[in-house]
């Protein structure tokens, strides 16, 4: 049985340099009927459970550190037993919502995360957050992109541990190089594809946002 992927949509806040923010998240299922992995455990480890239900989690991926995407996880690593990845590069950030409960495991570059006959390639792509990754399946045509790229363009920067420059050279270097066709599904919002946001990269640059 191929892997499918599932989006379940959760609420919360997003809190970072003193400010607080009602946000929704994406939080992505890719598996099949007997294992899968969560990609960003947001907000409610009660509703990702149940969207599991009785299969296997295997992994929970986090694409950054921010409080938004993983303040669920370790409750949810909890119930399942699942292994908790993380870039080490946003250790510090993670450390401001988990002090007491450190990631499982690292995610790298180039590391291949399968579940379910999906192979999930980290994609290394600094900028929001210094250890922000995606995750790129090419037989599943999709590429899960946190909060690096959305429809309409990169993620913010305007808040500490981002950087604007470095988004625009993650996103030039590692996601517009992807085939067109490849469906962007992001942390917030809805998707969109390579093909459609690529022809925007310069007016990005000249936005600076």
């Amino acid at each position: 049985m191929a892997a499918r992927i599932e989006r379940l949509v959760t609420s919360g806040q997003f809190s970072l340099d003193g400010g607080t923010w009602d946000v929704d998240n994406n939080v992505w299922l890719v598996g099949d009927d007997h294992e899968v992995v969560v990609i960003d455990a947001a907000h409610d480890a009660d509703a990702i459970a149940e969207a599991v239900g009785d299969r296997r989690l295997t992994a929970i991926v986090c694409t950054h550190a921010h409080n938004d995407h993983v303040d669920a996880a370790p409750a949810l690593a909890e119930r399942t037993g699942a292994t908790i990845w993380l870039h080490r590069d946003d250790l510090p950030l993670w450390r401001q919502t988990h002090p007491d409960r450190d990631p499982d495991a690292w995610l790298t570059d180039d590391l291949v995360i399968e579940t379910a006959g999906a192979d999930l390639t980290v994609l290394h792509t600094p900028g929001h957050a210094p250890g922000a990754v995606c995750l790129y399946d090419p037989g599943l045509g999709t590429v899960f992109t946190g909060d690096t790229l959305f429809r309409g363009g990169p993620g913010a920067t305007g808040r500490s541990y981002s950087h604007f420059p470095t988004i625009i050279d993650s996103i030039r270097d590692k996601l517009l190089v992807l085939p067109p066709e490849t469906e962007v599904r992001t942390g917030h919002g809805d998707s969109t594809t390579i093909g459609a946001e690529a022809p925007h990269l310069e007016e990005w640059i000249k936005r600076g946002h």
